[in-house]
């Protein structure tokens, strides 16, 4: 029963782990206008979708999407996949160490449940040829008072269905994690924050409310590079 309770532990770390990496370490891109800047008329292109001919197929109808829907989307279909859309291929081994753990314990403890299911079935269907695999066990041996073996036995498989059931439910959120990771992870692509961050104090004159006079003061400003 310890080892199930383990596994939970161990199945919490890796989720935490892997919702540790959602991002990696960002570098930005930020313009920043100087005095020597020159502007430059720009025209702004729109598409209405709605004017599109509808899909020929699959692919065409997903590469409409935008990159977070798309690696969202792949991910749900194949773990992994997204975040290889995005490029965060350290990512990969991760999600698919977190659904083995989870994986193997989902096995294990629906295997001790069967097993205890099937003890509980021989030892109660009335007939004396048939002889359960815990007959001679101590904790579930036959011939305990109050028929506390029996008891043992419908405990123990109450325990592991317990915990294959709540397995089941962390793979699930796993499952979801993966996805939205996935698409954090793209959003995170295109915000990405300079590490170079500057800021200038200087005086300066501010126009008084109600009143053509200007005060004295500073001025704190901040410069992304």
């Amino acid at each position: 029963m310890l080892k199930s309770k383990s596994s939970l532990l161990v199945v919490a770390f890796l989720l935490g782990a892997f919702a540790l990496g959602l991002t990696p370490g960002a570098k930005a891109q930020v313009i920043t206008a100087t005095p020597d800047s020159v502007r430059v008329p720009t025209t702004t292109i729109t598409t209405d979708t709605a004017k599109l001919p509808p899909p020929r197929n699959v692919k065409e109808a997903i590469g409409r999407w935008k990159k977070p829907a798309q690696a969202a989307f792949y991910s749900a279909i194949v773990p992994g996949l997204g975040q290889a859309y995005n490029r965060s291929y350290w990512k990969i081994p991760l999600v698919y160490a977190t659904g083995a753990v989870i994986g193997y314990f989902i096995y294990d403890n629906n295997r001790k449940y069967q097993g205890f299911v099937e003890a509980i079935k021989l030892r109660t269907d009335g007939d004396p040829k048939t002889v359960d695999a815990y007959v001679e066990e101590g904790y579930y041996s036959v011939g305990q008072p109050n028929d506390q073996g029996t008891i043992n036995l419908r405990r123990s498989r109450d325990f592991f269905r317990k915990y294959r059931d709540l397995d089941i439910i962390l793979g699930i959120l796993a499952w979801g994690l993966n996805v939205m990771e996935a698409h954090v992870d793209a959003h995170l692509k295109a915000f990405d924050v300079s590490e170079d961050l500057s800021f200038k104090l200087q005086p300066s004159l501010q126009p008084m409310a109600g009143t053509r006079s200007y005060a004295a003061g500073f001025s704190l400003q901040f410069k992304l590079k």
